[in-house]
């Protein structure tokens, strides 16, 4: 072999070490990148703007891969938990659906209804109501043409939904014209929820009466409502003198 043969053995062998090189740290640039990004998930985005309110239908999704240790817990969702939900805002084309942007699904009975009632520290129990609690509802009627001065059991075993931050509102009976109320938010059936409507609007007042937790004792017996006969005395129908 001559010395021009021997060069050129030389940088062929030069080149081959140093596609090796080459390679080697290539791999190891793509490996630590991968080890950095992690694994990827599927994730949904807006084929095209969605105003609020909108159902998400199949054709409305297309799908993107992520890494996902990017993503919050509320983006890993599937394509069946978003099919067939409402959208709570307005989306433009692309935008990354996370289950914090969808209506929250109800948890109603196909026969009950939801109505808020306000009530005060000491008609709300003294803030001691919690969404999941039980209670039964009671009104004072003092006040309706044509009833006693009575306290009637409006609704028993009625299950609260929701109770909400306390809210300012004028009171002209009270010494600062103003009080404080929360609104709680009652699971009932029609009937029930248009006597607790009746209730709220002419009623004297309107109380929840907490119950134990867990019970389903028999209730059958209870008594449905209490005035001025029970105590001995008569019960005074309203605008009548007694």
């Amino acid at each position: 072999m001559n010395p021009r043969q021997r060069r050129g053995l030389l940088f062929v062998l030069l080149s081959a070490a140093m596609a090796v090189v080459v390679f080697v740290v290539i791999v190891a640039y793509v490996g630590n990148v991968a080890s950095q990004v992690g694994s990827t998930v599927t994730v949904y985005r807006a084929a095209s703007d969605l105003p609020a309110y909108s159902t998400l239908t199949s054709d409305a999704l297309v799908t993107d891969e992520v890494p996902e240790r990017w993503l919050s817990e509320s983006a890993l969702v599937t394509e069946a938990d978003l099919v067939g939900r409402k959208v709570g805002v307005n989306l433009h084309e692309g935008t990354m659906l996370t289950a914090d942007l969808l209506v929250a699904e109800s948890d109603l009975s196909a026969t009950e209804r939801e109505i808020a009632i306000e009530v005060d520290e000491v008609t709300g129990i003294a803030d001691r109501v919690s969404p999941g609690d039980y209670v039964d509802i009671y009104a004072v009627f003092a006040d309706v043409p044509g009833l006693p001065k009575q306290v009637r059991v409006l609704v028993r075993g009625v299950r609260v939904v929701s109770v909400r931050g306390s809210q300012v509102q004028v009171d002209e009976e009270s010494l600062t014209g103003q009080s404080t109320v929360v609104p709680v938010t009652l699971a009932l059936e029609p009937n029930d929820a248009l006597a607790v409507t009746y209730a709220a609007a002419f009623a004297e007042e309107v109380r929840l009466v907490g119950l134990p937790t867990g019970t389903a004792e028999d209730r059958t017996d209870e008594q449905g409502d209490f005035d001025a006969e029970d105590l001995g005395g008569t019960a005074v129908p309203e605008g009548v003198n007694g």
